[in-house]
């Protein structure tokens, strides 16, 4: 599913393909990171005290729902600690070479940040344990009986995971991360105040109200706020004044079929479908992501966290159901014995 079929989707593009103006949105230091402040108190002592005893960072494990800044952040852990940071994924490591040219090319001290760690293979995910314990790595090289063990010992580092599905990580693997902090969703105070720092970075005039009415329907989420600043800059420049007030960002999000409680086309399907076509549910989770045409892995990841953080539906042992805020988001009678 691209950004354009869904301008709120949680999901982003690789670091190489973002462009110069993305990345000037990312902040570089914990106190330029707008949110999230109980980890940021956390992870600046942690950095402090690794500092000072001249040590890497203990491993860190960021999990959350997208969009909320976990690539960012392992960005300015990076930029804290003074050192360096290769950046990759789960499914691109999928060779026990790989891995090793990764860990090998680190400097002393420094990073690597693996996004979507959940989805490694687990033969990768097993030689990184000594690595995370012990720093080295043991391979076969070669086959048959020309088949010889290795020892590569590596320079000390810091593992950063981030996923959007910590459950899905094997308890041996999450048990080697010393640092766990789980990124929540956004206040809308967090949300405006990203927004103009956003605003002032792209240079789009934004007033006050407008700020939060797109920080409203951004789904506590900055990826969200900052797409929808960008989408709503684009109509008030051609269709209005070139401000963006609280009338242009009405405007332009109703256009985006992005509603005040910041629930697009594919929220209003899945919800409407338990409601119309299943009176309210329970229903299942693949005949949900049949009936609307996404995966079940979309609908997981990118629908249904926020959904469920809002109140508009609760899981059930048997399946989805929507709650009596969900009928009066859409102006329905909710029954009682429902």
């Amino acid at each position: 599913m691209s950004e354009d079929e869904r301008f709120i989707s949680g999901t982003k593009m690789p670091l190489e393909e973002e462009n110069s103006a993305e990345m000037r949105l990312r902040p570089e230091t914990l106190s330029e990171y707008i949110g999230q402040d109980a980890i940021k108190r956390e992870i600046d002592i942690y950095i402090q005290a690794a500092k000072n005893r001249q040590e890497s960072l203990d491993h860190v494990l960021l999990y959350g729902p997208p969009g909320l800044g976990k690539t960012t952040m392992a960005m300015v852990i990076a930029n804290e600690m003074g050192t360096s940071i290769r950046t990759t994924s789960g499914p691109a490591i999928d060779k026990a070479g790989d891995l090793v040219a990764l860990l090998n090319d680190l400097e002393p001290g420094g990073i690597l940040f693996i996004d979507e760690i959940h989805r490694m293979p687990r033969f990768v995910e097993e030689m990184l344990y000594s690595a995370m314990e012990d720093f080295y790595i043991d391979i076969i090289i070669g086959e048959g009986e020309t088949a010889r063990p290795v020892h590569f010992p590596l320079p000390p580092f810091t593992l950063i995971g981030a996923t959007t599905r910590a459950g899905s990580l094997s308890a041996p693997l999450r048990d080697r991360f010393g640092i766990l902090a789980h990124m929540d969703y956004y206040t809308t105070k967090d949300l405006q105040t990203i927004v103009q720092r956003s605003a002032k970075v792209l240079q789009a005039k934004v007033d006050d109200e407008g700020a939060i009415e797109i920080a409203r329907r951004s789904r506590g989420t900055p990826r969200v706020a900052n797409r929808l600043l960008k989408r709503v800059r684009d109509f008030a420049e051609i269709e209005g004044t070139g401000m963006v007030d609280a009338h242009a960002a009405h405007h332009a999000l109703e256009l985006l079929h992005v509603d005040r409680a910041g629930l697009d086309k594919m929220d209003h399907d899945l919800l409407l479908t338990i409601i119309e076509m299943y009176r309210g549910g329970p229903v299942g989770l693949n005949t949900l992501a049949a009936y609307i045409g996404e995966d079940v892995e979309t609908i997981e990841d990118m629908v249904e966290p926020y959904l469920l953080q809002e109140g508009f539906i609760r899981r059930t042992p048997r399946g989805r159901m929507a709650t009596e805020k969900a009928y009066m988001h859409f102006n329905l009678p909710f029954e009682l014995d429902h």
